[in-house]
């Protein structure tokens, strides 16, 4: 009777524990699914305020209080989104005149032969001078009826391209709204997320907490200012070499160097549109200063991640380009922070295992 008893109490507390369990993934799960148009918003907002803490605490001194700092760094955030857009559109409405004409001359325009150093270039120089070579001589016409397919595509993407943009904007301005909710409880929030990684972990989940932390600073300090520096030096040599739109192009850079494509991608065809336009010396020198700024993030970036967090810089890198991969650009913050946090815990682990088989025999193991 004692066992019949006492396995039903079992049986009784299985179930319990295996309801209890069900009901709470079924309460997460709920609630995930609720949040779900926000998540990345929030995402955003934790990644941003993460990284610019340092700066608000600056910027709370600097104006005494912290409702002004955060009205600060809300409108600095606003800003950054705005003003690019506005004068990129000022610079299509200002130069309108210019575009019709370029477009209305396409038809008649004439195609230069590629210059002599094209195909004394190593490898690769051969083909591509005499490709360039049949371009010309068939003339714009048929190059039109080559692109003709890949400008109906583009066509149809337009509209899902525009639709996106709008999008991005109702995200952006959400993700603003929550940041400056969490720049105004930031302590409380990071108190609450300390007492999360205690309670699951002890004061080894405290500290991947401050990890995660460390890592999402370091990520943002090595891409953003890195993208920031070869952005302003690409502005620069396209200012000084005479492009048109430097400005709307440096804006483009920036996105492309935060998104870890790189400047080249619109440097390079600026220094063969100058090739084409005759200004040789300009379009050389800005080839070079191209190399140099695409060259830039190598020497750069590395080291700025470094000073923002101990960890391997092969571990950050794959982070970076693997969850850029994965998740697109939330996840050059995403990946190193969940790179970091399982290297620590293996390593920590591991450092268990090292202490437990180190540790002297106990005196009765010793006597026996």
């Amino acid at each position: 009777m004692a066992k019949d008893a006492a396995a039903t109490i079992v049986r009784g507390e299985l179930t319990r524990t295996v309801l209890s369990v069900l009901l709470i993934a079924v309460l997460i799960g709920t609630s995930f699914w609720v949040l779900r148009p926000f998540l990345l918003s929030v995402v955003w907002a934790a990644m941003i305020v993460v990284a610019t803490w340092p700066l608000l605490l600056k910027v709370q001194v600097l104006l005494h209080g912290r409702a002004f700092a955060v009205v600060a760094m809300t409108s600095a955030m606003l800003l950054i989104f705005v003003v690019p857009v506005l004068l990129a559109i000022q610079a299509l409405v200002a130069n309108m005149d210019t575009i019709t004409q370029w477009i209305r001359a396409l038809p008649n325009a004439t195609i230069p032969l590629p210059p002599d150093w094209v195909a004394r270039v190593p490898l690769v120089g051969t083909k591509i001078a005499e490709t360039w070579t049949a371009i010309a001589a068939a003339g714009v016409p048929d190059l039109f009826a080559r692109l003709e397919p890949f400008v109906r595509a583009v066509a149809k993407w337009l509209p899902g391209a525009f639709g996106s943009i709008g999008v991005l904007g109702v995200e952006f301005l959400l993700t603003v709204g929550i940041a400056a909710i969490m720049y105004a409880k930031g302590e409380t929030a990071r108190a609450g997320m300390l007492r999360f990684g205690r309670r699951l972990a002890g004061e080894r989940g405290e500290a991947v907490v401050l990890l995660a932390g460390q890592a999402i600073r370091a990520v943002a300090l090595g891409v953003v200012v890195t993208a920031l520096v070869q952005s302003t030096l690409a502005g620069v040599g396209l200012a000084v070499a005479g492009v048109p739109f430097a400005g709307l192009l440096t804006a483009v850079i920036l996105i492309l160097c935060i998104a870890q494509i790189g400047p080249l991608l619109i440097l390079l065809p600026a220094s063969i549109w100058l090739f084409w336009h005759g200004t040789t010396a300009w379009a050389i020198a800005l080839l070079v200063w191209s190399v140099l700024v695409g060259m830039l993030d190598n020497v750069l970036r590395p080291m700025l991640i470094r000073r923002g967090a101990d960890l391997p810089l092969l571990l950050i890198f794959a982070g970076v380009i693997g969850g850029l991969i994965a998740f697109g650009i939330i996840g050059l913050f995403v990946g190193p922070v969940v790179l970091a946090v399982t290297y620590t815990l293996l390593k920590e682990w591991m450092a268990d295992q090292d202490r437990t088989e180190g540790e002297p025999p106990q005196r009765g193991d010793a006597a026996r």
